[in-house]
């Protein structure tokens, strides 16, 4: 009786440890589910905003990950099939953040092998919320992937949805913030 009890509680504890240590994204910047602001907005296509990321922070790694990968995708985006805001992936597996307005690949905020790759205004970096006037709430989903991979075999001038697909392939957790936008 008594080592089945040990058993039991060993086994508690170590779901305990598991769902402690998940991975959670969280930022300073953007609240979940709360509303974005003006500088966050993009600069161009009708707005007129800053075109800052937020800064970005994590914890929680499952044990292979070996690198991260960082997604922005506005599924409510009157295209059919959404927008993508920002893509960056291979961001060392020892990071821990990303800085406020590391998506302006000018300022090399980044970590140097993390690649920005195009997003769906064209060009790499960070592309701000952008809704129609009038469209109502969009939902702008930051999700962050640890991967079992250092490097996808990508580049920058690979589309979102290419390297969606890579990181899908290698995804060990992921933990979202969704920030709205309107105007």
């Amino acid at each position: 009786m008594r080592q089945s009890t040990g058993i039991i509680i060993g086994g508690l504890f170590g779901l305990y440890m598991q769902s402690s240590m998940a991975l959670e994204l969280r930022s300073p910047d953007i609240s979940d589910h709360m509303r974005m602001t003006k500088q966050q907005e993009y600069q161009g296509f009708g707005c007129d905003g800053e075109n800052i990321s937020p800064a970005l922070k994590w914890k929680g790694a499952p044990p292979g990950t070996k690198s991260f990968a960082l997604t922005v995708y506005d599924p409510d985006a009157p295209t059919g099939s959404g927008w993508w805001h920002w893509v960056v992936f291979n961001i060392p597996k020892d990071a821990r953040q990303l800085p406020k307005n590391a998506g302006n690949a000018n300022l090399k905020l980044m970590p140097p092998q993390a690649v920005q790759s195009r997003t769906d205004f064209g060009t790499p970096g960070y592309g701000g919320p952008c809704p129609p006037k009038g469209h109502g709430i969009h939902h702008y989903r930051f999700t962050l992937y640890a991967l079992d991979v250092e490097k996808l075999p990508q580049n920058r001038d690979a589309p979102a949805a290419q390297v969606g697909f890579f990181i899908n392939q290698h995804k060990l957790a992921e933990s979202t913030i969704t920030g709205l936008y309107s105007r």
